[in-house]
């Protein structure tokens, strides 16, 4: 009875520390996608604007700016953007300024973080032989993927969300 008793205290001492270790792991885990979530909240408020302005009197800067922001395949979207958008740009005169409204983390771990931020966007355009300049103001939404490099954040993926955005 006495082995029973003393076999029963050790099983349920070596439970206690299992449970005991994976809740702090846990914790570690979720306080460190926590403070990746607000890290990377305060980037894509400062990246967005990069990655997704630019004007035709600097747009080769502003794509190299955009490209430097960004990272894997995304570098190579960008790659193929300055092969096209520059002399269309020039030609129209087209400048896009984006200001973002407001950001939400969608998800987060320690090493990438999801947001979705919702921008105001002022495009305007001169055409050539055109009444003049033309300014259209809108709202849209991006998602951002942003992976950490060990040097601070970086664009991972981009995607436009085309629609309405909802009413606040």
């Amino acid at each position: 009875m006495r082995r029973l008793l003393i076999a029963l205290v050790t099983l349920s001492a070596a439970i206690l520390a299992v449970v005991v270790v994976r809740t702090g792991l846990d914790l570690r885990r979720i306080q460190n996608g926590e403070r990746s979530a607000a890290a990377g909240l305060a980037a894509a408020r400062t990246l967005a604007p990069d990655m997704l302005s630019y004007d035709y009197r600097t747009i080769d800067q502003d794509l190299r700016r955009a490209q430097s922001r960004a990272t894997g395949m995304l570098v190579g979207r960008y790659r193929e953007l300055a092969a096209t958008l520059p002399a269309e740009a020039r030609r129209r005169r087209l400048v896009q300024q984006a200001v973002v409204a407001a950001a939400g983390v969608e998800t987060a771990t320690p090493e990438e973080v999801r947001v979705l931020v919702f921008v105001n966007m002022t495009r305007s355009s001169s055409e050539p032989g055109g009444d003049g300049p033309e300014q259209q103001v809108s709202q849209g939404r991006a998602r951002l993927l942003l992976v950490t490099d060990g040097d601070g954040w970086r664009v991972a993926d981009l995607s436009t969300l085309l629609g309405d955005t909802p009413a606040r």
